[in-house]
Parts: C-alpha cells; sequence; structure tokens
C-alpha cells in the first residue's frame, strides 16, 4: 500500500494576522475620510478591508462591522446614508441606499437593588 501524504493546514503566522489588522483599520479609516468625497472610492475601501480579512481569518471588531452596510458596503453614517430609530429594546439601522436593516439588542442597565 502506497501511503498518501496528507495537505497539513496551518495557520497564517502572527506578524500576517497583526499586519492583516493594521491594514484594515487603516482602510476603514480612508473609507469614513474620504467619504464625503468620494464615496465610490470609501466602498472600494471598505471591500479591500473585507477581502483582507476573508484572506487572513481575521474578525472584525463590533465597531468596526458596524461602520459600513455588509451588503452594499456603503458607509454607515446616520442621517446621511442611514436611518437610525430605537424600538422596544433594539437599535434599528436602515442603510438607505440598499434599505437593508439590521437590528442590535440594546444592553440593559443593571439596577442596584438592596
Amino acid at each position: 500500500m502506497v501511503k498518501r501524504m496528507q495537505r497539513t493546514r496551518g495557520k497564517k503566522p502572527v506578524y500576517q494576522l497583526k499586519i492583516a489588522k493594521e491594514r484594515i483599520e487603516i482602510l476603514l479609516g480612508l473609507a469614513e475620510k474620504e467619504f464625503r468625497k468620494h464615496p465610490k472610492r470609501s466602498v472600494r475601501y471598505i471591500e479591500l478591508a473585507r477581502k483582507i480579512g476573508m484572506r487572513y481569518n481575521v474578525r472584525l471588531t463590533k465597531q468596526q462591522k458596524r461602520k459600513f452596510c455588509k451588503s452594499c458596503s456603503t458607509v454607515l453614517k446616520p442621517g446621511i446614508t442611514s436611518e437610525q430609530r430605537i424600538q422596544k429594546g433594539m437599535i434599528i439601522i436602515k442603510c438607505l441606499k440598499c434599505n437593508k436593516i439590521y437590528r442590535y439588542p440594546l444592553k440593559k442597565s443593571k439596577k442596584n437593588i438592596k
């Protein structure tokens, strides 16, 4: 019997993951900065940041995820490209470009009852 070589699946080196996180942060910052003058360019920056995250298997933070629409890659600015409401303990964000709706639960405050 011939023994087959199995393909090893390793993780990316730590330095590559660190560089990927830095680049994602830079691209999202540039997307917000360039949004007013060049909206198409900001969409491209967001697409590149998401591709880097997928290639290096790097998760975006909660704050980073909420900065853009996941379906059309538009920067979500309240009143300009998004509509925000608070209803029944939920934050409801609607993208005005593609009409996608995001619902996030509000954190309940803990009361010190004695």
